[in-house]
């Protein structure tokens, strides 16, 4: 491969492989020999010929080389301005150079990155609510619920509505900023309240710490908003309700020197093995296949997906999510975050 200099100045003039030179010589010689031959009756006939053939093949390999490869990299382009991620792209089978792949995946990290964030805090609000609902209405229909229950004696109905009112306020406000272990942990409470009326005594609910972690001192520490709820949510949906016979649901704190964990688990159906090792795969990366394009059966796959993109995006590829699971036995949810003491 060679490179067209302007004097001593390093200014990239041309890039061109050394043996696409020799067939534009070749290109060059075989007109003039038709040229020659011209002029010599005799011999016009064949070398004529020869000189068609010959042409029409260097013309085919100039599309192959030339104008096939601009046709791909206008095709990747095309497909980009309409939206498509950088992965998807390198995904379609498109033969280009490793130049142009390097800089098509430059180019998208930056731009993914906060594509995928973007989407996973929206799904993160989406997740919880299923619904675009006017914030003050729903307040102020709730707390005329729980206040007409308190007057009518239904005390078991004002404290469900106080619940869902706090839920509901927690869920829609300020879904970006970094919260308390604390603040987390009391939506997990009062969505647990809500739940309780309609699985009643089935489902329960315990935290525990690890007896080397001071209570008070993980409370306060930061996590984003929304991690615990959706997992919570997809263990009661999708592990206990579809069980015969009381369903158990423990959250378990642990710190170490730089990491906060917290493991969600159920006693429910659990799930078989080429479902976990599929999960597990897809949360080895920010996918996107499934948050992109959510189907209702899959919901419970994105809800985790969505808070290790959301987890991996803000600390890094070393935090997030992993499943331990058995069918029949119950699923253990592991969340990896790094111990945060502001809020920064």
């Amino acid at each position: 491969m060679g490179t067209i200099m302007s004097r001593d100045k390093k200014y990239l003039i041309g890039n061109v492989k050394l043996w696409l030179l020799l067939v534009l010589l070749l290109q060059v010689f075989l007109l003039g020999g038709l040229l020659v031959a011209a002029l010599h009756a005799d011999g016009f006939k064949i070398v004529f010929i020869f000189g068609l053939i010959a042409e029409a093949f260097i013309l085919y390999a100039g599309y192959l080389l030339v104008y096939r490869k601009y046709r791909q990299i206008d095709r990747i382009i095309k497909l980009y301005t309409e939206g498509y991620l950088v992965d998807n792209l390198l995904e379609q089978n498109i033969n280009v150079s490793p130049n142009v792949n390097k800089a098509l995946r430059m180019l998208g990290e930056g731009l993914n990155r906060t594509e995928i964030l973007n989407i996973s805090k929206k799904q993160a609000q989406y997740l919880a609510l299923q619904n675009q609902i006017n914030p003050h209405f729903l307040y102020n229909t709730l707390e005329s619920i729980r206040s007409e229950a308190l007057c009518s004696g239904m005390d078991g109905v004002a404290s469900m509505t106080e619940a869902l009112a706090t839920f509901f306020r927690y869920t829609i406000s300020n879904v970006d900023k970094l919260v308390t272990l604390e603040d987390e942990l009391s939506n997990i409470e009062n969505y647990y309240i809500i739940q309780q009326y309609r699985f009643g005594d089935k489902l329960s609910l315990s935290i525990e710490y690890d007896e080397e972690v001071d209570d008070l001192s993980a409370l306060n520490l930061f996590l984003p908003k929304l991690v615990l709820q959706p997992i919570v949510e997809n263990s009661i949906y999708h592990g206990i309700e579809p069980k015969i016979g009381k369903g158990n649901l423990k959250i378990r704190v642990d710190r170490t020197y730089d990491r906060l964990i917290i493991r969600i688990s159920d006693d429910g159906m659990g799930m078989p093995d080429e479902l976990l090792e599929e999960l597990n795969n897809k949360l080895l990366t920010n996918s996107m296949e499934d948050v992109m394009e959510p189907k209702r059966e899959k919901r419970g796959g994105i809800a985790i997906i969505n808070v290790n993109n959301r987890i991996k995006l803000l600390f890094g590829e070393e935090y997030g999510v992993y499943i331990y699971s058995t069918k029949d036995v119950g699923t253990d949810v592991e969340i990896t975050l790094p111990v945060i003491t502001e809020q920064g």
